[in-house]
């Protein structure tokens, strides 16, 4: 996956506290990816757009980034969990008679 390859620098160590511009430049990398992998017409990796989403909620939750930035960060955060909850595979749903059908296979 893209992530597995990301540089070291965009990873925090010893849990230092994050520096927006890393954060940043890791979220423009992973959209631009999760992009490229669109327009190549391979389905969309809910992972990574789940990572994007992620590295958006830090960003805005970060008390010392500027208020605009901090909005439009929360804004787009929202944007891309609709994006992961629209891309996730929905549970199967059975009705009575599949239910039925199944369980007399089963048997």
């Amino acid at each position: 996956m893209v992530t597995d390859n990301m540089q070291p620098a965009f990873v925090e160590p010893n849990s230092a506290p994050a520096q927006p511009e890393l954060l940043v430049s890791a979220v423009l990398h992973l959209m631009s990816h999760y992009t490229a992998n669109n327009q190549q017409g391979s389905q969309s990796c809910v992972k990574l757009a789940s990572v994007i989403e992620r590295h958006l909620k830090a960003l805005a939750d970060l008390p010392n980034l500027a208020p605009v930035l901090r909005a439009t960060c929360q804004q787009l955060s929202e944007q891309w969990a609709t994006v992961v909850e629209r891309t996730m595979p929905q549970p199967e749903k059975f009705n009575f008679f599949s239910r039925i059908v199944s369980g007399a296979r089963s048997a």
